[in-house]
């Protein structure tokens, strides 16, 4: 594995450092990447403006797929307790909820469109994390977008992990897409929702064969759940986490961080995100990464046909199955907490 320096800034080349560990194949092969940077937090205009100069630097290196870690648009609000204690939220946690909110985006929504606009420009495949907002509730969500500038749809995460729930609302069965594309059958599941054994098999139940993995776990141990999924799913891996140090966020009193300590205590060199962003492939190899040196485009050359040399040996849904057995049921119908019925005008009396 190679780490390209980071070449002098000019209009047409890439400007952020690539790893890249390649793989020669006479099959068909996809270039991908999975981008390792740090939200600009409570400015999402500076943040879309970063999220295209790394597309453009990873389309500059040659990708047909660019993935980008959770909650990229909007932030990950590491290290924030938002005021809660169980039986009261402070009035600063309050506020800073009102700053976040102001921050996510509207799905669909004109940072939905810029987005879109991105991928055509740049001629990939995108998948990008955001928080979004309905009305004045926030889901952590995945937006997927093709090389021709379309929307195709969004994943919103099932399950937000501990105090992930305080702040974000609960997908349902209605958004966990696979998109059959022309570069392969493309889906994804956010951070802890990767370790959901039923959630991975509906995924794997609709055909996905690049499995994206966007994260916020920077630990030696989610290397191990990725590993894992590839080789029971037969699939590419692609896991994008932020590189984030303390300085990447606002400065306190604005932001603050509550450590193991409770008091922060972090310069702002302090690394709060180490990254890991991983690419593993179907037989468990891993082909790029993990990363944890700092910002950087992490790519490869994904052979899909080592998906059907790994799937010979072990077919999740399919000849190793036993539906006589075990089988899954997948409520993927939207729910909502108010229905309305229309009810028809009365004839009129004669």
């Amino acid at each position: 594995m190679a780490l390209v320096p980071t070449p002098t800034p000019v209009t047409e080349e890439p400007v952020t450092a690539e790893v890249d560990m390649g793989s020669e194949s006479a099959a068909t092969t996809v270039r991908a990447t999975v981008v390792q940077a740090s939200t600009i937090f409570y400015d999402t205009p500076a943040t879309l403006d970063k999220a295209e100069r790394l597309i453009s630097d990873a389309a500059g290196y040659g990708a047909q797929l660019v993935v980008f870690p959770e909650a990229f648009i909007g932030g990950y609000p590491r290290g924030s307790t938002f005021g809660v204690t169980i039986g009261s939220r402070s009035a600063k946690g309050k506020e800073d909820f009102r700053k976040y909110h102001s921050s996510a985006i509207d799905v669909p929504g004109p940072e939905v469109e810029r987005l879109a606009a991105m991928a055509g420009k740049y001629k990939v495949y995108l998948v990008m994390g955001v928080i979004e907002r309905e009305g004045y509730t926030l889901y952590c969500t995945i937006l997927f977008f093709d090389s021709q500038g379309h929307y195709l749809g969004k994943h919103r995460k099932l399950m937000p992990t501990a105090l992930e729930r305080v702040i974000w609302g609960f997908g349902d069965g209605s958004t966990i897409p696979v998109y059959d594309t022309a570069v392969g059958k493309i889906g994804a599941l956010i951070c802890w929702e990767n370790r959901m054994p039923l959630l991975r098999t509906a995924m794997y139940g609709k055909g996905v064969e690049i499995y994206c993995a966007p994260t916020a776990d920077g630990r030696d141990v989610w290397q191990a759940s990725m590993t894992h999924i590839a080789l029971e799913g037969g699939c590419f891996v692609l896991s994008a986490n932020q590189f984030c140090r303390r300085k990447d966020y606002p400065p306190p009193p604005d932001y603050t961080f509550t450590t193991s300590s409770g008091e922060e205590d972090l310069s702002p060199d302090s690394v709060v995100c180490p990254g890991g962003s991983v690419i593993i492939s179907p037989s468990g190899t891993v082909l790029a990464g993990p990363n944890y040196d700092g910002e950087a485009l992490i790519s490869a050359d994904l052979d899909l046909g080592e998906i059907a040399r790994a799937k010979f040996d072990f077919d999740v849904v399919g000849h190793y199955s036993r539906p006589d057995v075990l089988s899954l049921i997948v409520k993927d119908h939207p729910t909502t907490p108010v229905s309305y019925t229309s009810t028809a005008p009365k004839a009129e009396s004669l």
